[in-house]
């Protein structure tokens, strides 16, 4: 069968191992790395990927055939943890952050979360959709096909539903694919400071709207000291997952309050953050397959050292993924690359470690891994060059956008770093 398209004198092209699972422990570590490579792409999925001369059965007339010599391929990242759709910004915090200011502390004297919750509620749908839409062109050009958005700033239906609708349209707009997640239990309403668990009320009655109007695949909740304690969290997410819902949780970010074991015992898809995770509760995440999403660029953006112990977790056997977590406060940043490389020089992640997290684990973390994240025949042909010539550069030469070319279902859409019309 012929291709519509090959790629063909790539450098290196890397290939996950999908097992049906995330990659556990040890597995995180393997991948095939084919050199002098080629992938060929039939009906906007991948046909074939191999090394040396491409086959003849392969090409016909209609082939286009792509040059990509001195490059290496990756399946296209996938950023699974994001807050992008809000209104204003937070850069009035910096300077208190940069005084020693804590985050729990802004949010305490009504900045933080609130803040954004504050300009989410009077931002129009225009305004989010605009904004989030900019971001969004700024992920895939740093090689982003794929992205988890969770809403979160409006706490309150109206405007939790418009961000939710914004992902929506996003999704049916943009090339890049959206997975929405419900967080409206992302902070305590100001109306309800003295009684949390009337508001977790208030959010579980907004599940099934969410669920009729088809607005998120998942719900998340941020388990925290001065947020939601874990029988709060608990109770959300068994009644997210009674409905229907697959569920997450924001755990162990600052304080270790119980999230992890709530995403154990549920158990969750994911558990986001674990800066602060104790020993025994990775093994806890590792014995109910939890995935942990990791953020190392909220760490670094906090101006702390409390990036999570991914080494550690990989020896329990547990699968991770890398992620960006990009929000107006804690990470303003749209460039998973960067959380990539903070992976290597700050967890001590080898490269494919790295690349097998923003691949086929991150996948398997938006419930995606049976058509993303890597290179196996009948996925979709999701692709994105990088301009060097090996893995290992592509985290070596840190902070810049080596992305090339960026591939969504076998089409280009984006080269040299810009948008294709």
């Amino acid at each position: 069968m012929a291709a519509d398209r090959v790629l063909y004198n790539l450098n290196e092209v890397f290939c996950p191992n999908d097992l049906g699972r995330p990659l556990r422990g040890s597995e995180m570590n393997e991948a095939k790395i084919l050199k002098n490579a080629y992938i060929a792409i039939k009906d906007g999925k991948i046909l074939k990927v191999g090394e040396g001369e491409v086959p003849e059965d392969l090409i016909d007339d209609s082939t286009e055939m792509v040059n990509l010599e001195g490059k290496i391929a990756t399946p296209g990242l996938i950023d699974c943890h994001t807050h992008l759709v809000y209104g204003g910004s937070r850069e009035h915090e910096f300077s208190k952050k940069l005084n020693g200011m804590s985050y729990l502390d802004i949010l305490a004297e009504g900045g933080g979360i609130l803040s954004t919750q504050k300009a989410t509620r009077e931002a129009s749908f225009e305004e989010l959709y605009d904004k989030t839409e900019k971001l969004a062109n700024h992920m895939m050009y740093h090689g982003v096909t794929t992205i988890e958005a969770k809403s979160g700033y409006g706490l309150y239906w109206d405007t939790e539903k418009r961000q939710m609708e914004v992902v929506k349209k996003l999704d049916k707009n943009l090339p890049v694919d959206f997975v929405s997640t419900f967080m409206a239990a992302h902070a305590i309403p100001e109306e309800c400071k003295e009684n949390p668990d009337e508001f977790i009320e208030q959010v579980i009655e907004m599940l099934p709207k969410v669920k009729e109007e088809n607005l998120a695949e998942f719900v998340d909740i941020f388990c925290e000291k001065g947020v939601f304690n874990a029988a709060q969290s608990k109770k959300l997410l068994l009644a997210a997952k009674e409905q229907g819902f697959k569920t997450r949780i924001h755990a162990d970010e600052i304080e270790s309050i119980g999230g992890s074991s709530v995403a154990a015992d549920i158990p969750t898809v994911s558990a986001e953050h674990l800066m602060m995770i104790t020993d025994e509760d990775i093994k806890k995440l590792a014995e109910a397959n939890v995935i942990g999403n990791l953020l190392p660029a909220t760490t670094f953006s906090l101006i702390e050292d409390t990036y999570a112990p991914a080494k550690k977790m990989l020896d329990a056997g547990m699968a991770i993924t890398l992620t960006t977590d990009s929000n107006p406060g804690s990470c303003p940043t749209a460039n998973l690359q960067f959380a990539m490389q903070l992976g290597c020089l700050y967890m001590r992640l080898t490269p494919v470690e790295v690349f097998n997290a923003v691949t086929i684990n991150a996948a398997y973390s938006v419930a995606r891994g049976d058509s993303i994240g890597s290179f196996d025949e009948g996925k979709k042909a999701d692709i994105t060059v990088f301009d060097a010539k090996n893995l290992d550069y592509t985290m070596y030469f840190f902070a810049t956008n080596l992305v090339s070319q960026v591939y969504k279902n076998g089409e280009l859409v984006v080269k040299d770093r810009q948008l294709v019309k």
